[in-house]
């Protein structure tokens, strides 16, 4: 049995923040830790003091973390960005609620002294002797020290504190990595046991000591189980000292799932039933798991659940089967076509993660080019008079300020020059949409003309289609195109209200017109002709991108979501060899165009070149950070690969930021996660004038002087298939509406009691409803509630027998 932990993370927004700029402003990010380890940065907010982010991260993380923080801090073109505040969140925190965290929280002051990380290697031991009571305690070693010197190390010392009595050792330069192996011994007067603290010191040659952090030992805890072994660092014991809010706050949503995943074999009889559900659905289906899952099922939990289990059906080569199920119950449970698919359902959510799922590329092979321009270009574009800052104009004329009429006829101007491009672009990619997308859209829209087949219907097919497609797909991807991976970065203010009204257009096109004239915004009037004039394009199009073979496959049976063939991630990275190099460090570092697959790490000189050599993935043993103070350089990993000698070689990667190296390094590891022999330590510095950077060992060889972190990675769309956490995933919901299932079709009576049964055929009967479907439905229930009771009890007896997979 293996277990799985996974962090949801939204930074949603930040309010009454104080202001940093000398212009009464900040430029606000967050970045979020786990364990005082980056694992994302939001993109910065220019000239906003309540910012909005509306960033989502999942994070899958191995089960012993302990914290969560949140550091908000100012951006500064020149110096060091300001630190504005933090929130820390324990993993107890997070679990009070199963539900999670989701409000607003007050931003606490950075207390240098409670800034500690990292782990202690200690052995104790208590001597009893003639001279009376002893305590032995060695030394051996830290690691992931908080940096503290401008070099991004420290030059740490251990302080032994017993009683009255305390011992330092010696103190070792320029790491966070520090061997001490030295042993201290100290002596206590008769008496009672004193508790032991071992402090950790930076030490400074000019001002005091820096704290680097402490463990504390108590006396009983000494005498009955010596310490032995790795402990984390804490900081001084001192209360938290609230801001009152003057620092601001962050709206936050944060879920923390630990799992147990069994064996495959215990998800089969699961499986098949969800499988039957699609294959071989029941008119009057009410007990299958997936009409249990559409009742049980709300808000986050919904998203979450309709994409595992796309995921699920991807893999099984079912996932038309699997949308049209949930399709056809959608749209029969709805009366007026106006409303149809207008719901967050568990229809609606898992077609929208379907999309995402199978269709990102397609989404960026549309809408990035002219994304880019909009960016790029930062043109002044607006129709609302009341909006409208004509004292800006100047930006865009050389004859001074322009009238209300002249600013809307340049703005009408350029923003059908841009809807244009968009148009085209989505008319013209018929043949680039995936097969499956276009099956599914297929499926959906014969299911909407079955269901409303009047005349006076006849656009509702189109309108299902382009719902999805428009107003849950490229819609959002223009208005937000960060949170789509089409920019790094958010927009500034005049270039999110330039596509603000290039998504509100699109939206208008995607819903054929329909709303054009109506609602409060009628100063969009000025587009409607242009607007009117690509509906019939777009209804082309929704025809074209139907037409074709339902019998071909789509999404055949597959444990990958891409093809090992398929470049899960390319771009532009500095690339440094292990070997010594007689260039300086910087120098040393050449640029390479790096594309990743599931069997090889490519490079070349620049995207066009052929490939000059490549890494196999097979290869990986450990995908790592390195230390700032490697190289005196940010954002750097290393690949450490193993060749058929069984030698270790080690390449250098540099990043362009933060998040490019976390998201190289999660897709590093998925793609090679299924390697075997994989390093469970690594040294995160270098090998460089004849010893490791990080710990001063003098041996190439030595072993790693710290852990690493293959379990760390970031959830997103090209994440392999993963069944039997998907299944476990479905069956934990089905288990929140066990006793539901059981009181709404087998009350408090056993199946084979015929009397009983009899009576309750009866009252059905007299209800109108047939017996023999509500026999069948009992019968489906008690199925479906003794596969859970099942799982329920293999999860118990693994539990019990500890068998947990490493």
């Amino acid at each position: 049995m293996a277990k799985s932990s996974t962090l949801s993370i939204r930074v949603v927004e930040g309010r009454a923040l104080p202001a940093k700029d000398v212009s009464g402003s900040s430029d606000p990010y967050c970045l979020v830790k786990v364990d005082d380890e980056v694992v994302a940065r939001t993109a910065t907010i220019w000239r906003s003091l309540s910012p909005f982010w509306g960033e989502e991260y999942t994070v899958h993380l191995p089960l012993d973390f302990h914290h969560l923080a949140f550091y908000v801090l100012d951006e500064d073109t020149v110096g060091h960005d300001d630190i504005i505040g933090k929130i820390s969140l324990s993993k107890e925190a997070i679990t009070a609620d199963p539900r999670g965290i989701d409000s607003w929280i007050n931003l606490s002051p950075v207390d240098p002294d409670a800034e500690v990380q990292g782990e202690v290697c200690l052995e104790v031991q208590v001597l009893e002797d003639t001279r009376g009571r002893g305590l032995r305690c060695h030394v051996r070693q830290a690691r992931d020290l908080a940096p503290r010197d401008i070099s991004g190390t420290s030059d740490p010392f251990a302080r032994v504190i017993w009683g009255s009595q305390s011992v330092e050792t010696s103190t070792i330069k320029k790491t966070r990595f520090p061997h001490w192996d030295e042993v201290l011994e100290l002596r206590e007067a008769p008496g009672t046991l004193a508790p032991l603290r071992v402090e950790l010191w930076d030490w400074d040659m000019v001002g005091k000591n820096d704290f680097l952090g402490m463990v504390e030992f108590p006396p009983q805890l000494l005498l009955q189980k010596p310490p032995k072994g790795w402990f984390r660092l804490l900081p001084f014991p001192r209360p938290e000292e609230d801001a009152g809010g003057s620092l601001g706050a962050l709206r936050l949503k944060v879920r923390l799932t630990e799992d147990q995943v069994l064996p495959s074999r215990y998800y089969q009889p699961l499986m098949e039933l969800l499988l039957e559900s699609v294959q071989a659905p029941d008119e009057e289906d009410t007990t299958s798991p997936l009409a249990v899952l559409e009742e049980l099922t709300y808000g986050d939990c919904r998203q979450d659940l309709a994409t595992k289990l796309v995921k699920l059906f991807l893999g099984q080569g079912l996932a038309g089967p699997f949308l049209d199920y949930l399709t056809r119950r959608e749209v029969a449970r709805t009366t007026d076509p106006n409303t149809l698919f207008r719901s967050n359902s568990l229809a609606s959510k898992s077609m929208e993660q379907f999309m995402k799922l199978v269709g990102m590329r397609y989404l960026h092979e549309v809408l990035k080019p002219v994304v880019s321009r909009v960016f790029e270009e930062k043109k002044y574009m607006e129709l609302d008079p009341c909006r409208m800052g004509l004292g800006r104009t100047r930006r865009i004329s050389f004859k001074g300020t322009l009238s209300e009429e002249q600013v809307r006829e340049t703005s009408l101007g350029l923003l059908t020059g841009y809807l244009g491009t968009i148009v085209d672009a989505i008319v013209g990619s018929v043949g680039r949409c995936p097969l499956s997308l276009r099956l599914a859209f297929k499926q959906l829209q014969r299911c909407v003309e079955e269901r409303f087949p009047g005349a006076e219907h006849q656009d509702v097919k189109y309108l299902a289609t382009s719902g999805f497609l428009f107003l849950r797909f490229f819609a959002p991807a223009i208005l937000t195109p960060k949170l789509f991976d089409l920019r790094d970065q958010h927009a500034d203010p005049q270039t999110s209200r330039s596509l603000l009204l290039l998504a509100k257009a699109v939206q208008s096109i995607g819903n054929l017109g329909q709303q054009l004239g109506q609602g409060k915004e009628r100063w969009m009037a000025p587009l409607h002709p242009f607007l009117l004039r690509s509906i019939a394009r777009v209804r082309e199009f929704l025809e074209q991108l139907v037409d074709v073979d339902a019998c071909e496959e789509a999404g055949g049976p597959s444990r990958a979501l891409v093809p090992p063939s398929v470049i899960v991630r390319e771009g532009l990275m500095l690339k440094r060899k292990e070997e010594p190099a007689s260039l300086a460090t910087r120098f040393a570092f050449k640029k390479r165009y790096f594309r990743l697959s599931g069997e090889s790490l490519s490079y070349s000189k620049s995207p066009e070149w052929q490939v000059h050599s490549s890494i196999p993935v097979s290869h990986i043993r450990a995908v790592e950070r390195v230390d700032e103070g490697a190289f005196q350089l940010p954002h750097v990993m290393q690949v450490v690969t193993q060749d058929d000698t069984g030698a270790l070689h080690t390449t250098y990667l540099q990043c362009k930021n933060v998040n490019d190296l976390n998201q190289w390094l999660s897709a590093l590891r998925k793609a090679s996660a299924p390697n075997q022999d994989k390093l469970t330590s690594c040294h995160p510095g270098a090998f460089r004038g004849g010893r490791w950077t990080c710990c001063h060992q003098a041996e190439r060889s030595a072993e790693g002087c710290s852990r690493t972190h293959s379990a760390v990675t970031l959830g997103d769309w090209s994440d392999p298939l993963d069944p039997d956490g998907e299944v476990q995933m479905v069956y934990r919901q089905l288990l929140l509406g066990r006793d539901q299932l059981r009181m709404k079709f087998l009350d408090d009576s056993s199946l084979d009691t015929a009397p009983e049964l009899d009576a309750r055929e009866d009252s059905s009967t007299a209800d109108g409803s047939c017996p023999e479907v509500l026999t069948r439905q009992r019968a489906a229930a008690a199925h479906l509630l003794q596969v859970l009771e099942d799982l329920h009890q293999a999860h118990e007896e693994f539990q019990q027998q500890g068998q947990v997979a490493p």
